[in-house]
């Protein structure tokens, strides 16, 4: 670090930090966000969708109060984009992306108020940088709201604690904690460790004990419940479906070892946070929950909030695998307190390390989503399950070309997981609606919207998509004795730069008998 007069100057391997005076740190820091924001809104363009995405796009067809997997904030947020952009990658993306640029912008605000200008902009920088939330948040998936409504939880707790107690300000801004945090519980069920993680703090530090005693922390729990009151309805609606599903994902059990589950999740951090910024961090925070000094509270309730997330899903660890984007809610107090940590001049020069080790693992990631560069296959590039969709739903369209110049009964396009019947639905012209049959895998939304039992009539059809097999595919086998005539189509290989990824195949299913194989018991939309 160079100090000249009043301001501060400082060097990356990543390029120039911009540090100047305080009066245009913050400045550059919104400057940073937007920049962000901007190249993450180009690569949502550029980036075909992932199965996920299609699978929520979905859910934006059919808008409601809860759906199976998580919350509905995604699904609002995606129909929203289609409104603006279409029934396009940008469409589907374009809200996450700005639910992302408002994240980083209020983790530098928050900054701003803890640490001051400089802390805005590093942990601006940060945010930008890490891979979590610069190559994460280009994707439409329940992390971007969770994010951005996390972040204003945790910047109106920041203002709370920051007013005297019992004081009006104070109470306004517990309320305003409320109801961003119920927008998070809308967003994905993990955010409720931040309550958590918040409650731990007033109770573990006495000089934040009396804040149990006024009003502020009691309404705020009161506004998220009723925030997030049509979530609980929905699934009381549902038979607690949502729920039950988030509980046997995180908690139920799964055979493998332990010490494997752990040490695949520290990686994971590694990966998504950067190895120097994640280590960073851990100091930050391990340094900030024992100070006891009057003007550290906030930033001891931010550290007893990202331990209380991390030691979660550490402990989950030991019951089934963690992936790697589960923690993310740690990360917003824990770039908080490195932004404003105070370790001298070796820190900032590891901190100045870290921002560009993160900015050139998310600068391959940028790259890599664009033209494959990463020496591996391509079964094995997270980016390559995006791959080859459009081939499939073209030789979907010509066989349907072909069965309607055939028959005059109709035919319908399903498959037996949800990753090929939301992307069938998304590239297919007109997108058509689609079924996941769900036969011979897990169950998940397809079960709670109208089946193909329920639109078709009898002699009817079905183009299936399944994983190319030798033989009859389990689900083509068990749906045979219910129609006609079943018919092996033609090998569709999804692949990324001539490299395959998956196999798949097209079954035919003419003249349907009216019968059903292991019926389910659905709840209708």
């Amino acid at each position: 670090m160079v100090h000249r007069g009043c301001g501060v100057v400082a060097a990356s391997k990543a390029g120039v930090i911009l540090i100047a005076s305080p009066d245009t740190s913050y400045r550059n820091a919104i400057l940073i966000t937007i920049a962000a924001g901007v190249v993450r809104l180009v690569l949502a363009a550029l980036t075909p969708l992932f199965p996920d995405e299609t699978y929520y796009w979905e859910w934006s067809r059919h808008l409601a109060a809860g759906y199976f997997d998580h919350p509905p904030v995604l699904a609002w947020l995606i129909r929203a984009g289609t409104a603006v952009a279409g029934n396009t990658p940008l469409g589907v993306r374009f809200s996450s992306v700005l639910a992302g640029m408002l994240a980083g912008l209020l983790i530098a605000a928050s900054a701003r108020r803890l640490s001051g200008d400089r802390a805005a902009l590093i942990a601006a920088m940060v945010f930008a940088v890490m891979p979590l939330s610069a190559a994460g948040l280009v994707l439409a998936t329940p992390d971007a709201p969770l994010l951005a409504a996390a972040a204003a939880t945790l910047y109106a707790v920041v203002r709370a604690l920051g007013e005297p107690a019992h004081s009006r300000r104070a109470f306004t801004w517990w309320c305003v904690a409320g109801v961003a945090l119920g927008v998070a519980l809308c967003s994905k069920y993990t955010a409720v460790l931040l309550p958590l993680g918040i409650f731990v703090a007033l109770v573990a530090r006495r000089d934040l004990r009396e804040r149990l005693r006024e009003p502020g922390p009691y309404v705020a729990t009161l506004s998220a419940v009723l925030v997030f009151l049509p979530v609980i309805l929905w699934n009381a609606s549902h038979e607690w479906a949502s729920f039950v599903f988030q509980l046997q994902h995180g908690f139920g059990s799964t055979s493998g070892s332990v010490i494997r589950r752990e040490l695949d999740l520290v990686g994971g951090q590694l990966g998504l946070v950067s190895p120097i910024l994640f280590i960073m961090m851990v100091v930050a925070v391990v340094a900030a929950l024992p100070d006891r000094e009057p003007s550290a509270r906030r930033h001891a309730a931010l550290a007893f909030t990202a331990t209380i997330v991390f030691a979660f899903f550490v402990y989950s660890a030991t019951q089934r695998r963690v992936e790697a984007n589960w923690p993310a809610l740690a990360y917003i107090p824990a770039t908080l307190l490195v932004a404003g940590h105070a370790g001298g001049g070796a820190w900032d020069r590891w901190l100045r390390s870290g921002l560009a080790l993160a900015a050139a693992i998310t600068l391959v990631a940028y790259v890599n989503t664009v033209v494959p560069i990463l020496p591996v296959p391509a079964r094995r590039d997270p980016v390559a399950r995006a791959a080859g969709w459009d081939s499939l739903a073209a030789a979907v369209n010509r066989t349907y070309g072909r069965r309607r110049t055939l028959s005059s009964y109709r035919t319908f396009v399903a498959a037996e997981r949800y990753q090929e019947a939301s992307e069938l639905a998304f590239h297919l012209p007109d997108n058509p609606e689609t079924f996941s049959l769900n036969l011979t895998t897990r169950p998940n939304n397809y079960d709670l919207w109208p089946a193909f039992t329920d639109r078709a009539r009898p002699r009817d059809g079905i183009i299936l998509v399944v994983d190319d097999v030798e033989g009859t595919h389990p689900a083509a086998a068990m749906l045979a004795p219910h129609f006609t005539g079943v018919t092996r189509g033609e090998q569709v290989i999804l692949a990324r730069g001539g490299d395959p990824v998956k196999y798949l195949r097209i079954w035919l299913l003419n003249g349907w008998r009216g019968t059903w194989p292991q019926p389910t018991l659905r709840s209708r939309s």
